[in-house]
């Protein structure tokens, strides 16, 4: 395939991951609500800020299709920052409401969206994931090969989510969801480490 037809497919996935972890989002956050799991809820507040570190995926890539240059610009370091501080917060509030959660034995209404909407984030992003490393590999691109690494994140991210969901289902224990807050507490904590050292130029 054509360097040309590789970066227009690098752009449609970037465009497609940000449209699908908005609509993620939203359905995670609204159930998560709902029924109060801890672990769906968080989920899909990590799909919002993944919005943001996909429009500066999405910026970086129409720069290197015009450029050539995956040296991150102002733009993508601010984005990252941003990003980072945003997943710590977000670790921190997780982390919290699933401790408090735990200790107070929290029951969620269900956890079945939870395993639905899982389920469907674990075929997209394998999928996803699959597409993006194919293409990073025969682009010979770092920068899109380290997005790709980000979207196999979100695929360890819906495996807890469908782990700590259907433990809940199975058992009725309040404290497996809570605990799958808390693991996804510390995950969106290392994205949020991670984006800041690709600020700084480190990966």
């Amino acid at each position: 395939m054509h360097r040309k037809q590789l970066y227009a497919r690098a752009y449609l996935l970037a465009v497609f991951t940000i449209v699908y972890n908005i609509i993620e989002g939203i359905f995670s956050v609204g159930f998560g609500l709902a029924d109060e799991t801890f672990s769906l809820f968080g989920f899909g507040l990590d799909s919002f800020v993944e919005v943001m570190s996909g429009v500066g995926v999405w910026h970086m890539i129409r720069r290197i299709m015009a450029s050539g240059d995956e040296s991150p610009d102002t733009f993508e370091r601010s984005s990252l920052k941003i990003t980072g501080v945003s997943f710590y917060i977000l670790s921190a509030g997780l982390c919290f409401t699933g401790i408090y959660g735990f200790f107070v034995s929290h029951k969620p209404e269900t956890t079945f969206w939870g395993i639905v909407i899982s389920l469907v984030s674990i075929s997209a992003m394998w999928v996803l994931a699959s597409m993006k490393i194919g293409t990073g590999k025969a682009l010979g691109s770092e920068a899109i090969l380290a997005d790709a690494e980000c979207t196999r994140t979100c695929l360890i991210l819906s495996v807890v989510l469908l782990g700590a969901s259907l433990g809940y289902e199975l058992t009725g224990i309040g404290r497996i969801d809570s605990l799958g807050a808390v693991i996804i507490a510390v995950l969106a904590f290392r994205e949020g480490k991670e984006a800041f050292e690709k600020a700084r130029g480190r990966s």
